[in-house]
């Protein structure tokens, strides 16, 4: 059957953009690999932040920066600010560009380049993550990031996610998307949002309105299990989640000669653990609660006066985590009540459940096709994929009558996910670009019906 003229002028629009991917591919490989070379975690990406801006304010974008991104208020899980200034000090010895720095210390880390087209449009937005993982890359000759030069200097930080690629694919659209711009039309909204591990950077920036003028948004992932040259259009399997830090503290005593006087709050925050995991679940979907550290004490012979539990809960629904969330206080409420100790908790990390809109999700679907490079396009995933923090911007996206998605591009990986020997194919970061760009380049096609 013969093409239209309009799809025929589409596909050769996205083939010529499909070489102009290619051969920047170079580049974005070097980029990629810099980026894993000086990973940082959450909050700290104060080298990555600069970079970032100063490729984008060199193709023109316009940009915010910082405080005009980020809700201070919002931020969840911040480092202290001892923790933040060392890292903003090596940051600028390991080549952050020092004119950006002011924008961003004090860990306000986020980015948000803008493009506007000049021609009537709707606003196109697109988010990206740059944080790293608090964890060891390994270091030998088995892992390609170590034998070819790029593992990570810094010490406790690994792009063991894949959000090195991401910030790269981010970049790499921005690029193309600068160069076809007299083929666009509207608004482009490119968002690189820090500390998405533990789920605490989008609530900020969702809080700092930089999505309220988004018409159709779209959150990007590489990996997550999905095979090499398949696509998932429309990712809907996260779960709610909240975070929480747990402090309890009694009363020292001497363990053998008065222990009478002690307030042990280990033992409340052992009977905290247990009572957590015997939680009963909620019949209207799955859920999950996890105590996943425990520190407590001084001594053996000094009844422990302190200790501080890791605690998270998950739920199907933005009701399912909420209902586990409520019961979770209560378990820690009655063990502080029981061992007579005080207990303080802190709020370090949240998401919500978010169903990517069916409309938008064809959309993609069709320009994938179009594009003609996955073996296999899937709407949707199925089985569970941890939480995401983009389902905030994808909720308020939504909230306001917007249309989002989150898209999944399959590639080989070396081991799974948060694991020391991560690694993947650098050529999906093309396949995201083409993707993300095929988007605004045919938005004039979307139709909603």
């Amino acid at each position: 059957m013969a093409l239209k003229t309009s799809e025929a002028g589409e596909i050769s629009s996205l083939h010529k953009l499909a070489e102009r991917v290619d051969h920047i591919f170079p580049a974005l490989q070097q980029r990629r690999r810099d980026l894993h070379k000086y990973a940082e975690s959450g909050w700290l990406e104060f080298r990555t932040s600069t970079l970032v801006a100063e490729r984008l304010s060199e193709l023109g974008y316009q940009l915010q920066l910082g405080r005009e991104v980020i809700d201070a208020d919002s931020r969840m899980g911040l480092p202290s600010a001892e923790v933040l200034k060392q890292h903003e000090k090596r940051a600028l010895e390991q080549g952050a560009i020092a004119r950006w720095m002011p924008h961003f210390s004090g860990g306000f880390t986020g980015v948000v380049a803008t493009l506007v087209t000049g021609k009537p449009g709707p606003v196109i937005g697109y988010r990206v993550d740059m944080d790293a993982l608090d964890l060891n890359e390994v270091l030998n000759d088995q892992h390609r990031p170590f034998r070819e030069g790029f593992a990570s200097l810094n010490g406790g930080m690994m792009h063991a996610c894949g959000h090195d690629g991401h910030t790269t694919i981010g970049l790499g659209l921005a690029q193309l998307l600068m160069e076809i711009r007299d083929q666009l039309c509207g608004t482009v909204k490119i968002i690189f949002q820090p500390a998405e591990e533990g789920t605490r950077g989008a609530k900020s920036m969702v809080a700092a309105g930089v999505v309220d003028d988004v018409d159709f948004f779209t959150a990007v992932h590489i990996g997550t299990g999905v095979p090499a040259n398949h696509i998932v259009c429309g990712n809907d399997t996260f779960m709610a989640t909240t975070k929480l830090d747990v402090t309890f503290t009694g009363v020292a005593a001497h363990a053998g000669g008065n222990p009478e006087q002690g307030r042990n709050a280990l033992l409340a925050a052992a009977q905290a653990t247990l009572g957590l995991h015997a939680l009963p679940r909620h019949s209207a979907g799955s859920s999950r609660i996890n105590v996943g550290v425990l520190q407590a004490g001084t001594g053996r012979n000094v009844v422990p006066s302190s200790a501080m539990m890791k605690v998270e809960t998950r739920g199907a629904t933005n009701e399912v985590n909420e209902f586990i969330y409520q019961q979770a206080l209560k378990v820690i409420s009655g063990a502080a009540e029981m061992y007579q100790v005080q207990f303080e908790t802190k709020l370090m990390g949240a998401a919500q459940s978010s169903k990517p809109t069916a409309a938008w999700v064809n959309y993609i679907h069709q320009q994938a096709q179009k594009l003609g490079l996955f073996e296999e396009i899937i709407d949707r995933q199925e089985g569970a994929a941890g939480s995401e923090d983009a389902t905030y911007m994808m909720e308020r996206v939504k909230s306001l009558g917007g249309e989002a998605s989150y898209v999944i591009f399959g590639t080989d990986l070396s081991a799974g996910h948060h694991n020391e020997k991560f690694d993947f194919d650098e050529q999906v970061m093309t396949q995201g670009i083409k993707t993300l760009a095929a988007l605004a380049l045919n938005i004039a096609s979307f139709n909603k019906e």
